[in-house]
């Protein structure tokens, strides 16, 4: 049959700015999905039967599924008794309740079922195929004709098809049948016939093929019938599983040779330009994917060949959309072998010129933002098999039937359906990192979200617990593929902590949860080890800072190459390897590892780097190259591994492995930090221990793959010295990779920047805190849960801080006091308000307003004036009268001269952020 198709949905462009106050946004329309697809990924209820769906068609709002089952019953929760459904239902493609349609596809002998639906041109006439000999008790022999208005069988339809049915196409008059049949009507037709579309009757087209038929289509034009199944010959000629033929006589207009001699073709597709094939297979060397072809001539226009038995494809408005359980991707560049995807979406046509031919074929276009889940199910354990488009009340619904037993997680079997309008779930909500390595930039990093039907979203950026976004960022992500996305904040003051939140949104106004805090205190100077790091060109750092997994963050420059940990690596590991407050990850030996969040190809210039430490005896991989992520990676090099006695491997795959060791008692399992670097370049490989050149190799090529980058682990096999464990035990810190080749001197400077010098910072919050109101003279607020300050009539805002010492050989560089304002209307103030020392003494259960405490008069710092809206706001203050007080208790007033009153939140608020603290930077003398 011919599915549906229509004009192609037009982009919808975004525009994105970044920078604090530049947040410009184009954005699109209202509309529940990210063009050009056109349905929502949330399933809508629908009725369910009790076994398989092999079989779809629509007409006039009403969907017609056919299988092996016997009833259906309500979507789960919903009111309702399960009804008789013998291997048919008919429904409302709006409500997904069954109609009154009823119709029981029966048989003798054995198990019926229905495997194909078409409904004929003028919407009047349904035509089952399967194997059945009965239609509510009409005699009928594996192929039937249901007039749509009645919902009963034309007794006067009757081919006599001695076997089972399994594709159904027609035209105004003729309809084509595919199958296991050798004869029809006691005339010779071996698997492929077609009869009169009123009367049933033989027609003399004969395209005779030698093993069974899967499907079959007419070409929109009428003068030529696409043939697909498990064949090798047609009418004598060789053509393997797709053949064109002329639709009257059958002659073969076009044979197809290079398509596996061990996969089939399921299923057939077209629209106004081209036709389109799934195709299933087993054993190796198969083709389970799809592939794309030109009505004008018949040739291939691309090629996609994922594996996982692609069961149905169905062109709509450009896109194709498809039913499989698709598990590994690698030939597209995108996912790799692991978990299985049921239900997929692509463009029709490659955007522009397609990619150059790989191994003979052009890749298929990319995968598109659409991706609901469902699982294997029953029977085969196939998941999805059919599907169909049907319109009602001007709302578009794709149905989707098979053997599935959930959707979206959800327990749903058979039978599901998802709506042009209505799209009603949000992103993910992001994991957000921040990071600054000299003053004035902070990095605000996050792994982007997953929304099942909307693959660009915008996110917006609140500095400081704002309600108005700092910045707002457009990205792109998948399910398997959530890059990281970056925004530089070039307006933060050095010593000074800020705080951001991202959230997710996406084109239905559908908006994520905010992420966790991150937080992050501007250095008074740069910091030498990650900022070299920076300037020699990485385009993936890891500094393994972060505290929620799996997100880990890259902090180059510009890579946005984020890490995704596997099996729970341990966080915040202390003390890393460089100086400052900078964490390792841990590492258990047997598991755990990181790999990069997207798939790329690195070249023969490049350099690895890492530091380690660990005491194992079992070697490991601490940093690769391999096409797998979690699974095991059948290609893999560019890689620094350890031997059972810790010598130390660099390696590439030119062909060979081509490795550099250290020498036989250069051995690095001692517990302490080290650094190994391995580069290649026009002059070879080399290997870099501490800052040393342990060896080179004359090595000036390697592999050519698409892959990820891996740090902990990852397959060995067939490496020389080959250690006992793939998988590193120990800690690893600053992993970076570089498309360049480090020169010696950069890897020595690296080395000892290690030990440089660096800031370290100490947030201290308010271990107790009162305000005193005049209007209240004798009440004490000490258990307020938030704190006020003005002139008249006079609020007064007591902190107390217990200050910590500075560090050995540190002085106090930079000091500033955080505050919150607080949610209620007004909290804000137009006026100053001074910190000042207080003198006297107080407490916050006692003090009042008629005991309060005397005050310095020389303000350590002011703020001019609040906005109101709650966020939080940094006071500098004077580094040389705090410096002569730290290693104490220490109190902070904060008053006013104005009568606008300043509210903010104390120590015994629960609000984010909202606890006053004081952040301390020291740096060297």
């Amino acid at each position: 049959m011919r599915r549906s198709r229509g004009l192609t949905a037009a982009l919808v462009l975004s525009l994105a700015g970044a920078g604090t106050g530049i947040g410009l946004v184009l954005m699109p329309q209202a509309s529940a999905i990210t063009p050009p697809v056109a349905f929502t990924a949330d399933e809508l209820p629908t009725w369910q039967p009790d076994g398989i769906v092999f079989a779809m068609a629509q007409a006039n709002g009403t969907v017609f599924a056919g299988g092996t089952f016997s009833a259906v019953r309500p979507p789960e929760g919903a009111a309702g008794a399960e009804q008789e459904a013998v291997n048919f239902v008919a429904l409302d493609a709006a409500t997904g309740k069954p109609t009154s349609c009823k119709l029981a596809f029966t048989i003798g002998d054995g198990t019926a079922t229905v495997r194909t639906l078409v409904v004929s041109k003028d919407k009047k006439t349904l035509y089952a195929g399967g194997y059945f000999g009965a239609v509510n008790g009409t005699p009928v022999s594996s192929l039937a004709a249901i007039d749509i208005e009645s919902c009963t069988p034309k007794a006067s339809f009757h081919p006599g098809f001695p076997a089972t049915v399994r594709g159904l196409a027609v035209t105004d008059d003729t309809l084509y049948a595919a199958g296991d049949f050798n004869a029809v009507d006691g005339q010779t037709r071996e698997r492929f016939a077609a009869v009169d579309a009123g009367t049933g009757a033989l027609k003399p087209f004969v395209a005779n093929v030698d093993e069974p038929g899967r499907a079959v289509e007419v070409t929109p034009d009428g003068k030529n019938v696409l043939l697909g199944g498990d064949f090798f010959t047609v009418n004598g000629s060789n053509s393997h599983a797709l053949a064109v033929v002329n639709a009257t006589t059958g002659a073969v207009t076009k044979t197809y040779t290079n398509i596996p001699s061990n996969s089939v073709v399921k299923d057939i597709s077209t629209d106004d330009t081209g036709f389109y094939t799934g195709h299933e297979g087993s054993g190796g060397g198969v083709f389970d994917g799809r592939i794309g072809l030109r009505l004008s001539d018949f040739t291939e226009k691309w090629r996609d060949r994922c594996l996982g038995a692609t069961q149905f494809v169905l062109p709509y408005q450009g896109v194709l959309y498809s039913s499989s359980h698709a598990h590994d991707c690698s030939t597209e560049l995108e996912f790799p072998d692991g978990k299985r995807n049921f239900l997929l979406a692509q463009p029709t046509n490659h955007d522009g010129a397609a990619p150059a031919p790989v191994d003979g074929f052009v890749r298929g276009p990319g995968k598109l933002g659409w991706h609901p889940t469902a699982n294997d199910g029953l029977g085969e354990g196939i998941g999805p098999r059919v599907m169909a488009v049907a319109d009602k009340n001007d709302v578009k619904y794709l149905w989707v039937g098979g053997e599935f037993t959930l959707i979206n997680g959800k327990a749903q079997q058979g039978l599901t359906r998802f709506a042009s309008t209505g799209d009603i779930g949000a992103p993910t909500t992001p994991v957000a990192s921040a990071a600054s390595v000299k003053p004035g930039e902070a990095q605000v990093r996050w792994r982007t979200s997953y929304d099942a039907d909307d693959s660009k979203l915008t996110y917006r950026i609140y500095r400081n617990g704002s309600a108005t976004p700092a910045a707002t960022v457009t990205a792109s992500s998948l399910e398997w593929q959530r890059p990281q996305a970056s925004w530089n904040d070039t307006t933060v003051k050095a010593g000074q902590t800020y705080t951001y939140r991202v959230t997710a949104t996406d084109d239905a106004g559908n908006t994520s949860a905010l992420s966790a805090v991150a937080s992050v205190t501007i250095p008074t100077s740069v910091q030498t080890y990650p900022n070299q790091v920076r300037q020699d060109g990485a385009d993936l750092y890891w500094r393994y800072d972060d505290s929620v997994s799996p997100y880990v963050a890259d902090s180059s420059t510009g890579g946005n190459t984020s890490g995704v940990q596997f099996n729970a690596p341990a966080l915040r590991q202390t003390p890393g390897a460089v100086s400052g407050a900078s964490t390792a990850m841990g590492f258990n030996g047997t598991s755990q590892l990181v790999h990069s969040d997207r798939r790329q190809s690195v070249g023969n210039t490049f350099t690895v780097e890492t530091w380690f430490k660990t005491n194992t005896t079992r070697g490991g991989k601490l940093i690769g190259f391999g096409n797998n992520t979690t699974r095991s990676s059948g290609s893999n090099d560019r890689h620094i591994y350890m031997t059972n006695t810790g010598r130390l491997v660099f390696g590439v795959y030119n062909g060979s492995a081509r490795t550099v060791s250290t020498g036989l008692f250069e051995t690095y399992n001692d517990n302490k930090w080290h650094h190994v670097v391995g580069t290649q370049g026009p002059g070879g490989i080399t290997l870099y221990v501490d800052g040393q050149n342990k060896g080179s190799l004359n090595a000036t090529s390697t592999s050519t793959y698409a892959g990820y980058w891996h740090a902990g682990g990852d397959n060995l096999s067939g490496w020389p010295t080959r250690p006992t464990s793939n998988f590193f035990a120990g800690q690893l810190d600053e992993t970076a990779v570089y498309p360049t080749a480090l020169t010696q001197a950069q890897v020595k400077n690296h080395f000892d920047l290690a030990k440089a010098p660096t800031d370290s910072v100490s947030a201290v919050k308010a271990t107790e805190d009162t305000y005193i109101n005049q209007g209240a003279p004798s009440t004490a607020y000490g258990t307020s849960t938030s704190l006020a300050v003005r002139g008249t009539s006079a609020y007064e805002t007591y902190l107390r801080f217990n200050l910590p010492a500075a560090p050995a050989g540190q002085v106090l560089k930079s000091a500033s006091l955080q505050i919150k304002t607080s949610t209620q209307t007004g909290a804000g103030t137009a006026d100053t308000v001074s910190v000042v020392p207080v003198t006297g003494t107080w407490s916050g259960a006692g003090t009042t307003f008629n005991t309060k405490p005397t005050l310095g008069t020389t303000p350590l710092g002011t703020l001019a004036g609040v906005p109101d809206g709650s966020a939080v706001h940094s006071v500098e203050l004077d580094t040389t009268a705090l410096s002569a007080v730290l290693g104490g208790s220490y109190s902070l007033g904060l008053t006013s001269t104005g009568t606008d009153p300043l509210w903010i939140w104390s120590a015994e608020s629960t609000a984010a952020e909202g606890t006053p603290q004081l952040v301390l930077t020291f740096g060297a003398k």
